[in-house]
């Protein structure tokens, strides 16, 4: 199967403090050597209504923490 896509993006979530799906901030949370943490905030209440990991990919594209030593 032919990958179509690499990584998505949210631009809408649902929030329970506004009660409907709001547009959303992402936060860079934390940089680890195999990726990126990152925190979807609310922009109406500024509530984090999720998070995301986004794996560094080596220079082969294989994930580098499947690589052996």
């Amino acid at each position: 199967m032919e990958k179509c896509f690499e990584q998505f993006k949210a631009s809408l979530l649902y929030c329970n403090t506004c009660k409907q799906a709001m547009p959303v901030d992402e936060r860079l949370l934390l940089v680890l050597s195999h990726g990126e943490i990152y925190e979807y905030l609310c922009q109406g209440c500024g509530c984090s209504l999720g998070s995301k990991r986004e794996r560094r990919l080596g220079k082969s594209g294989s994930d580098p923490a499947s690589i052996k030593k």
